[in-house]
């Protein structure tokens, strides 16, 4: 199979990304951690993949991530911890709007980020 037909594969543990509310790679992007002019080289991995992140995605249709150790949310300040899982949820909630639809990518970002990106913009 040519590179290009084999889809995204997860940096991790090697499998299909196949659906985007899978996508650890977008959901940074939607949230404003990943860069839009680097999505087309950056890596993929599944959102369960990096635990550190999914475990501020706060929403009963998304299974719960613990993670031991440093980067445990439950170690963290809890202010950051609910502005963080605020933030994540929020990204993964659009992930599962833009599922499917007709819209340019850059419209993907939850609106603070897009702004954000505008304002970059020369």
């Amino acid at each position: 199979m040519a590179k290009c037909e084999e889809g995204y594969l997860c940096d991790v543990c090697g499998g299909d990304v196949e659906e985007i509310t899978d996508s650890d790679l977008y959901l940074r992007y939607v949230i404003g951690m990943a860069d839009p002019e680097v999505l087309h080289t950056s890596r993929e991995r599944h959102i369960l993949c990096n635990p550190a992140l999914a475990q501020f995605i706060v929403d009963d249709d998304f299974p719960p991530v613990t993670v031991e150790g440093p980067f445990d949310k439950r170690q963290l300040d809890p202010v950051y911890v609910r502005v963080r899982e605020i933030l994540v949820t929020r990204g993964w909630r659009r992930l599962r709007e833009v599922r499917g639809q007709e819209i340019a990518i850059i419209e993907y970002p939850l609106p603070e980020v897009r702004a954000a990106i505008e304002r970059k913009s020369p």
